[in-house]
């Protein structure tokens, strides 16, 4: 039962605080009371604390998105997070895609010239998801933690403190209103009691009330000093804590600096798996052009023809890639053996198939295309496309 009363008591007390400190906010909002104002070395630095709450939870948000745009899966990863929990391994994206090719490649057959470009192509997607999860990994550990441990750690005891700050600066408030009231209550009772008034009761009782009012002036006083010193204190302690946002923005700029490196790192294994891609595959042969719809009349973007230059734009055949070898051999007469460097499969009855790694004989023949040679392969012999081709010494 003494519980319940020192709990309701206490609820009452609260409460009257709470409704005092609401009446006190709106009559400063009216200019009906006093505000102790802060002073501006403080001001700034928690107007610094906020921009940086504000700022640093719009990056984290922007680059979650960034490195999982499902938003699905970003409230499944917050969920599992909330509940201590590792979340599932999922497929991303390159990899789905690149399974997607594999299956269809082997579907073809690995033998064909697209089907061993699926896999090839499919193969490198996994590569370039592998290199997207280890960039999601390390963006997490060394960008994002710091940036909310910042505003889950640092900045709820900063608002902690302030919240703090802005009581003890109310209760300061409070208190030299109390004082203000409490002199001008004493100075109008002197002014009455030093009038001449008749009775010795009346006089007796203003005399009383003005030992009472000095009374409690005097305790208004202390009062004062008391908040005051608190107020002083928890200003300090506040000040303290939000110099640390200096600390906390040198922190910030090095994980930044963690982050570009990881982002730096899967743009150049992306681009190296690229590089090494399109090696693989090689450059088509014209017929594969012509039926992409694509002729030497089709525009060329800028960016292409800065790099190829404009010697090479001259007509289609100037952008495939000929070894030097092969070109020695179309301006002579004999016949040389060759490696095939990847799968072809014939357009029609005049060209002959290729596999990777077969050893074929080649030779040039007068009036032919300069983008093919002759093959022969025991008793097959067909045109072959000359970038499909490796001379052997």
């Amino acid at each position: 039962m003494n519980i319940m009363d020192f709990n309701v008591k206490k609820l009452a007390a609260d409460a009257g605080t709470f409704l005092s400190r609401a009446v006190q906010f709106t009559e400063e909002k009216l200019g009906q009371a006093e505000k102790t104002e802060l002073d501006a070395h403080l001001e700034n630095l928690l107007s610094k604390a906020e921009c940086t709450k504000i700022w640093t939870e719009k990056i984290m948000k922007q680059t979650e998105i960034l490195l999982q745009p499902n938003p699905n899966a970003r409230i499944e990863e917050f969920v599992y997070e909330k509940l201590d929990r590792k979340a599932p391994s999922r497929v991303n994206n390159p990899e789905l895609l690149g399974q997607y090719m594999i299956d269809a490649g082997t579907e073809f057959g690995p033998g064909t010239a697209y089907g061993n470009a699926l896999i090839k192509c499919g193969e490198t997607q996994k590569r370039i998801g592998t290199a997207d999860r280890e960039l999601i990994q390390t963006s997490a550990l060394n960008f994002l933690t710091p940036l909310r441990n910042f505003i889950e750690g640092d900045y709820k005891t900063i608002a902690k403190e302030r919240k703090l700050l802005q009581n003890k600066r109310l209760d300061l408030d409070a208190a030299k209103t109390r004082l203000k009231k409490a002199k001008a209550a004493e100075t109008r009772s002197s002014q009455l009691n030093s009038a001449r008034l008749e009775g010795d009761n009346i006089m007796v009782n203003f005399s009383y009330m003005l030992n009472f009012l000095h009374v409690k002036w005097l305790k208004s006083e202390q009062e004062l000093r008391i908040t005051q010193s608190e107020f002083d204190r928890q200003a300090e302690i506040t000040r303290l804590l939000l110099e640390g946002i200096s600390s906390t923005h040198a922190h910030h700029l090095r994980c930044l600096n963690d982050f570009v490196e990881a982002q730096m790192t899967y743009y150049a294994q992306c681009y190296q798996y690229m590089l090494d891609l399109q090696k693989q595959l090689g450059s088509f042969p014209t017929n594969y052009l012509s039926n992409n719809n694509q002729n030497s009349g089709t525009p060329m973007p800028s960016a292409l023809s800065n790099v190829i230059g404009p010697s090479a734009m001259a007509s289609p055949s100037s952008l495939v890639i000929t070894s030097p070898n092969l070109n020695d051999l179309k301006e002579s007469s004999g016949s040389r053996k060759a490696r095939v460097l990847y799968d072809y499969d014939a357009a029609n009855s005049s060209e002959l198939s290729l596999l990777a790694d077969e050893v074929i004989t080649v030779f040039s023949v007068v009036g032919m295309d300069s983008d093919w040679l002759m093959g022969e392969r025991g008793n097959q012999k067909g045109k072959v496309p000359i970038t499909y081709l490796e001379l052997l010494n």
